[in-house]
């Protein structure tokens, strides 16, 4: 059967462009209880951006922890709860990271739906559609942006509440919000466009519309990763913003593959940060995506990039059948990276191999 997608519906581009957010957000102030949500990460609580969000007396302004883990069942059911203590909101600005954005995703779905969000964590369980939701990423490079996808960590799993009441309603892309990320963690993120990508095009799958996206975003990311201007530069910021949306897009019609399905066990053991999982993970992934990781090696000397080798020393038996375990369950990327009959060349014993490399 073919897919049968939302896109978000509005979207906001260019520099300067945060200073909408009020206004955007006052078109909905009439819905629901009649006040709005705006979930931002703490980082920039004591930092001007913090001062910046145009919240009024009656709106809740929740400052998100992000830095100690991944996204949470439990943590979009508190934050729910909280919400829900007031009222129904009239809608919900996110304004962070893929994380921040997958929460922001997440909490507009569970205000109107009943339960855990653990309860959620799959294709089309989700019973009803949420809040309105406006995404501002702060960094670049997840693609959650323009995803179907929330991906949370539960009791059991990592895995996303997906559906196409998931998708943002209105995204805005301000360039200048990413201007002073950290090296690492701007190359971090943007690997993860880049790998989507790869895993895109190398997989079953893979079909004209998500090639389109695809193409575009890999030829984006080799100039701002590898070409003569390769850099955190005024131009590159906006490229790269835009190499992830279009690599999420890529992924809409299409899906990750080997890298992603290791990379949700080493976060959901671990609790490594996403696209540094990517990274780890990746950077072993020559026997099945050798021009994309040679290219990525060589973004990693141009950037003196320090990824740690040799991490499976100092893992358990028991550590790495866990994330064997969850890497396994992620069916539909196995599917895609190797075709129907996967299990005849993938086992969890395949899996636990991988992870050794690392």
């Amino acid at each position: 059967m073919l897919k049968n997608f939302k896109n978000v519906e509005k979207t906001v581009f260019g520099r300067g462009g945060f200073d909408q957010l009020g206004a955007i957000v006052d078109e909905r102030r009439s819905e629901n209880d009649c006040f709005t949500v705006f979930l931002v990460d703490n980082y920039f609580e004591d930092k001007p951006l913090g001062q910046r969000i145009p919240s009024k007396p009656d709106d809740m302004l929740l400052f998100v922890d992000i830095q100690a883990h991944e996204p949470t069942t439990e943590q979009v059911d508190t934050i729910r709860d909280s919400i829900l203590k007031k009222g129904l909101p009239s809608c919900i600005a996110g304004i962070g990271g893929g994380s921040v954005l997958d929460i922001c995703k997440a909490v507009s779905l569970m205000v109107t739906n009943e339960g855990s969000s653990s309860l959620y964590q799959g294709l089309n369980l989700i019973k009803k559609p949420g809040v309105y939701a406006i995404g501002v990423p702060t960094i670049a490079g997840t693609g959650a942006e323009v995803s179907m996808t929330a991906v949370l960590t539960g009791p059991e799993k990592k895995l996303g509440l997906k559906c196409e009441w998931t998708v943002l309603n209105q995204i805005l892309l301000d360039p200048d919000l990413i201007a002073n990320v950290p090296t690492n963690q701007w190359f971090y993120t943007g690997m993860d466009c880049y790998i989507h990508c790869i895993e895109s095009e190398k997989g079953i799958f893979n079909n004209a519309y998500s090639t389109a996206f695809g193409d575009q975003a890999l030829r984006l990311c080799r100039e701002i990763f590898l070409e003569e201007n390769a850099g955190q530069t005024f131009e590159n910021d906006e490229k790269l913003m835009v190499a992830s949306l279009m690599g999420g897009s890529s992924l809409t019609y299409s899906e990750v593959g080997v890298c992603h399905a290791l990379s949700y066990g080493l976060s959901y053991v671990f609790e490594y940060r996403h696209g540094f999982a990517n990274c780890i993970a990746f950077n072993q992934l020559g026997d099945y995506y050798p021009e994309g990781v040679r290219e990525f090696k060589d973004m990693v000397n141009r950037f003196q990039i320090d990824l740690p080798q040799n991490l499976s020393a100092d893992w358990s038996d028991e550590e790495v059948s866990r994330m064997a375990e969850i890497s396994i369950r992620l069916e539909h990327m196995w599917h895609h990276a190797f075709g129907e009959n996967w299990k005849e060349k993938i086992n969890i014993e395949t899996i636990k191999g991988l992870f050794r490399r690392m």
